[in-house]
């Protein structure tokens, strides 16, 4: 892969762009090209709403408690990713939930409805995520938003990276052509560099321990729907970043109680 900066600069914003609904200033970014890169700077992008989440959870404990500031921060994440992935949560629970058969699951998860399955499963992800950052001490609330949203990411570029895409269209579908070996390399030198991060300002045992959470996530989600598809869709990423997000949260404060 030739680096070229002013190109990655536009894949990099254009993943922006996609996965959130930050004012990007910038005109033309588009190319099908750049949208089918742009899974190499997911965890970045993680980054950045990890960062704005945990500043805004931060400043919100001047006024609050601990719960009230976790569900100001987690209405922030929803606003600035426009619950893009909870989303694909939701469709995914209901697709599974639902269908008897590849067919009817895709189908399913196609409609844009919200049955019983998917919003059982929406609550249930946010109750664990909002009970789990207000178990937390705050250092380590804030280390845990910014870790995870980058890690959960990662978790999604890896089933692109070793899984098939099963929709002839879909949002996902720039996806369908994989990633390739640079920028695979990317994906995982940013989680790395969020795993550092959390070594710098905490210790070994919370990075091992976050690990076993996205390898928990990872495996928790594809169990979930990779049978039944025999592969994935842009709902299911959405799943799997946010099952490991989960698995990340509940790791870290399993770790804490020990």
């Amino acid at each position: 892969m030739i680096f070229h900066i002013k190109e990655e600069l536009s894949i990099f914003l254009l993943a922006v762009q996609f996965l959130t609904r930050l004012p990007i200033p910038w005109a033309n970014l588009y190319t099908a090209q750049r949208l089918a890169s742009g899974p190499r700077y997911y965890p970045a992008v993680g980054l950045i709403i990890g960062g704005i989440v945990a500043t805004v959870y931060w400043a919100a404990l001047y006024l609050f408690e601990p719960i009230m500031a976790v569900l100001l921060a987690t209405a922030v994440s929803l606003l600035i990713t426009g619950a893009f992935h909870e989303d694909g949560l939701a469709d995914t629970f209901d697709g599974i939930g639902g269908g008897a058969d590849q067919a009817r699951t895709l189908e399913i998860m196609k409609d844009s409805r919200v049955g019983v399955y998917g919003l059982s499963g929406l609550t249930l992800v946010l109750a664990l995520k909002i009970a789990a950052l207000a178990s937390m001490t705050p250092a380590l609330a804030i280390i845990a938003m910014v870790s995870a949203n980058a890690l959960s990411r990662l978790s999604s570029v890896l089933v692109i990276a070793s899984s098939e895409y099963v929709r002839e269209e879909g949002l996902g579908k720039p996806t369908a052509v994989g990633i390739s070996q640079g920028g695979l390399a990317i994906a995982l030198m940013t989680g790395s560099g969020a795993l550092v991060c959390m070594y710098v300002l905490s210790s070994s045992g919370i990075v091992w321990t976050a690990m076993i959470g996205l390898t928990l996530g990872q495996l928790l989600s594809r169990a979930l729907y990779e049978k039944r598809l025999g592969g994935y869709t842009g709902d299911c990423l959405g799943a799997t970043q946010q099952i490991t997000e989960v698995a990340i949260y509940l790791a870290l404060l399993a770790c804490l109680s020990l």
